[in-house]
């Protein structure tokens, strides 16, 4: 396991069990349909994440100044055995949520979303989940399986546990879109969730236009651009947010690197909206 992407805390044992929030990379990628190479992404997130500013000035943090998280590496997942390597992230994620963390999982692709809100079940009896992404993910079955990343919010949606709102969906099927809840804007989620209930993100790097990040699994034209997501992170800044994923990002399919840059960058603001809501 590695310790690479803005790790103020490399020493004792204690310091890491004090620190408020935790990074984890899970290098799944055993589902993806057109194309893979999820696994990378995590360490390709890392290096990128020495190529941009501490400083946000969306939301007004630096990560050099009270800003207490560390990056734990990587989980060693069983490449090849799907089950095991769900069971093996529910497991982590378990273990933070018991010891009250707020974190954020790099994968990977998107059906680590599902073991990681299953994690959740045995802390908060309901929570709210805010999907960004191309696609509706809420298909019965894709390619003849259950669990795939395209039916991954079909499968949390089965836990009855969480409300969903979708951002950025331009993709999927009649049925699909049918059963969506898709927000056009920030301040619909305002009026939708209040105070202090628990909301978890997960993102899902294809809400970008492929012009501005080519390197996802399934790229979709028509997307987000970098200013379109900030007001929705000012407005999750706001709330209650217990964790968050960024997943499908394929970087060996963006030999320009800004894929990376660009999630390491979404990452980089995830850290600040996680450290707004804690005090």
């Amino acid at each position: 396991m590695r310790t690479v992407l803005y790790s103020r805390f490399m020493g004792t044992k204690d310091i890491l069990q004090d620190t408020p929030i935790e990074l984890l990379g899970c290098p799944f990628d055993e589902t993806s349909s057109f194309r893979g190479g999820t696994k990378f992404a995590p360490d390709s997130i890392r290096k990128a994440s020495w190529t941009i500013e501490t400083y946000s000035p969306y939301l007004k943090l630096d990560l050099d100044e009270n800003v207490f998280f560390v990056d734990r590496g990587n989980l060693d997942l069983p490449q090849g055995n799907l089950l095991l390597s769900l069971e093996l992230i529910e497991g982590a994620v378990k273990e933070m949520a018991k010891q009250n963390k707020r974190f954020i999982i790099i994968g990977g692709e998107h059906l680590i979303t599902l073991p990681i809100v299953k994690a959740l079940k045995d802390t908060y009896k309901h929570i709210h989940l805010i999907h960004f992404d191309a696609h509706c993910d809420l298909r019965d079955e894709y390619e003849g399986q259950k669990l795939s990343h395209a039916t991954v919010l079909k499968r949390i949606k089965e836990l009855d546990f969480t409300d969903i709102y979708q951002i950025g969906i331009r993709s999927g099927t009649k049925e699909e879109f049918q059963k969506a809840r898709i927000i056009a804007h920030p301040n619909e989620l305002l009026n939708k969730i209040k105070d202090h209930e628990p909301v978890y993100i997960t993102f899902d790097m294809d809400v970008f236009d492929p012009s501005l990040v080519p390197g996802v699994t399934t790229p979709e034209p028509g997307g987000l651009f970098f200013p379109e997501i900030i007001p929705y992170f000012e407005v999750l800044s706001k709330m209650h947010i217990i964790g968050a994923d960024v997943v499908e990002l394929s970087p060996d399919y963006d030999t320009t690197f800004v894929s990376s840059i660009c999630a390491a960058k979404v990452i980089r603001e995830m850290i600040m909206i996680l450290t707004k809501t804690l005090f």
